[in-house]
């Protein structure tokens, strides 16, 4: 048998996956949590084998919830059942752990084939996070492109500005001109696509630069 740990802050969506998934002969439900903090208690309890892992939930989410199933439970493997497409929480689930990534439009059969797969620890991804970490990776190799760019002169008056310098002050500390300072901000800017200092000093600080 297959033990699956049921994770959603909807009840209604919590027993029409138990309904489903206790006609299958081989899929057990052993638990069920509204949040990601009552999951990681359960699933130190019960080490079920699969957990189905919804994303958006109040006070601890579905990322954090993974990333707390899976300390209290290494053996776990988790599949993420989202309702929405959110983008930003694709790699962020991933990171923290997550075996697979699906909709809640998933059907009840291939569900069931998923639950069976991470079981075995064979990942299945919606082709929307596929596409999604493609575009990271790609994004990645770009944004490393540009800071290759960035000369080392360019790069210490960047650091400057993260820290909340002026021209006058980093023209001071870098023993050049205050002229050479607004040449070397303007190529920054240039350089990384950006508008102005304060998207200079985020996208360092983002980028732990500083």
């Amino acid at each position: 048998m297959i033990s699956v740990l049921l994770v959603d802050d909807h009840a209604m969506v919590r027993e029409g996956l138990k309904y489903y998934l206790e006609t299958e002969a081989d899929i057990e439900v052993v638990g069920e949590a509204g949040n990601g903090k009552a999951a990681a208690e359960l699933a130190a309890n019960l080490q079920p084998d699969v957990i189905l892992m919804d994303l958006i939930m109040p006070d601890v989410d579905g990322v954090e919830g993974t990333r707390f199933c899976l300390a209290a439970s290494p053996v776990s493997k988790v599949i993420v059942l989202t309702s929405k497409p959110e983008d930003d929480m694709v790699l962020p689930a991933v990171r923290a752990g997550a075996l697979s990534y699906l909709l809640k439009d998933v059907s009840a059969a291939d569900l069931s084939i998923a639950i069976r797969d991470a079981a075995a620890g064979k990942p299945r991804l919606h082709p929307m996070a596929v596409a999604r970490m493609l575009q990271e990776v790609s994004s990645g190799k770009k944004d490393q492109n540009k800071q290759d760019q960035i000369s080392p002169r360019e790069m210490e008056v960047l650091q400057l500005i993260a820290h909340g310098l002026g021209n006058k002050e980093i023209s001071a500390q870098l023993f050049i001109s205050e002229r050479t300072v607004k040449t070397h901000v303007t190529h920054l800017l240039e350089k990384l696509s950006l508008r102005d200092r304060t998207q200079l000093a985020i996208y360092a600080l983002q980028k732990k630069l500083v």
